[in-house]
C-alpha cells in the first residue's frame, strides 16, 4: 500500500511541479472559459485528460506505441497554445454546451500527447516491476487530484475577478489566454524540432 501512495504522490507532484509548468498552463487554458456553474464540464475535461494521459502511459509501458521524444516535447507547447488560441476565438461565444464536445476531443488528444511526454521517465521508474497496473492507477489518481486542485484554483480566480471585481468573462478569458500564449512561446521555440 505504501508503494501505491508513492505513485499517487508522484502523480500529484508531476502536475503541481512549478518547474514542469506545462501541465499547469494547459489546465489553466482548459479551465479559463468555464465557471462554477459549469463545474461538471470542467470535471469531465480533467477526467478525459487524466484518462488519455494514462492511456498513453499504458501504450508506452507495454510498448504498444512509442513516439519520438523530440516530437512530443514540441507538441506539448503546441497543445497549450492551441487551447489558448481556441479560447481567444471562442471567448465571445458563450455557448459552453455546444463547444464542450470540441473541448472533450481536443483534451483527449492533448492528454495523449502529455502522457507520452512523461512516459520515458515513468518507464524508468517502474522498470523491473512485475505489477505495472498498481503504479499506473496510483499515478492516475495523483494526476486527477492535482488537476482538480488546479482547476478549482482557476475557477476561484475566475469567480473573484468576474463576480467581485466585475470584469467581463470575455475579457478574463482573453487576457488569461494571451498571457498563456506569451508564457508558452519560448517553450515552443526551444522545442521546435527542425
Amino acid at each position: 500500500m505504501q508503494e501505491f501512495w508513492f505513485y499517487i504522490e508522484l502523480g500529484l507532484y508531476h502536475v503541481l511541479d512549478i518547474n514542469a509548468y506545462d501541465h499547469i498552463l494547459f489546465l489553466t487554458a482548459l479551465a479559463l472559459p468555464f465557471t462554477f456553474k459549469s463545474w461538471k464540464n470542467v470535471l469531465l475535461l480533467a477526467t478525459v485528460f487524466t484518462f488519455t494521459h494514462c492511456l498513453a502511459l499504458v501504450f508506452s509501458v507495454y510498448e504498444i506505441m512509442v513516439i519520438e521524444a523530440s516530437w512530443i516535447e514540441f507538441l506539448i507547447p503546441v497543445t497549450i497554445v492551441s487551447t489558448a488560441l481556441f479560447n481567444l476565438v471562442d471567448s465571445n461565444d458563450q455557448k459552453e454546451d455546444i463547444t464542450i464536445w470540441f473541448h472533450v476531443i481536443a483534451t483527449g488528444i492533448f492528454g495523449l500527447v502529455h502522457g507520452f511526454g512523461f512516459s520515458n521517465y515513468f518507464k524508468m521508474l517502474i522498470m523491473g516491476e512485475e505489477d505495472k497496473l498498481a503504479p499506473l492507477l496510483g499515478f492516475a489518481g495523483g494526476i486527477e487530484l492535482s488537476q482538480v486542485v488546479i482547476v478549482l484554483l482557476v475557477l476561484i480566480l475566475a469567480y473573484v475577478i468576474q463576480n467581485i471585481l466585475k470584469v467581463k468573462q470575455s475579457l478574463f478569458i482573453t487576457v488569461g489566454s494571451v498571457l498563456i500564449v506569451l508564457i508558452t512561446l519560448p517553450l515552443l521555440y526551444e522545442t521546435f524540432p527542425f
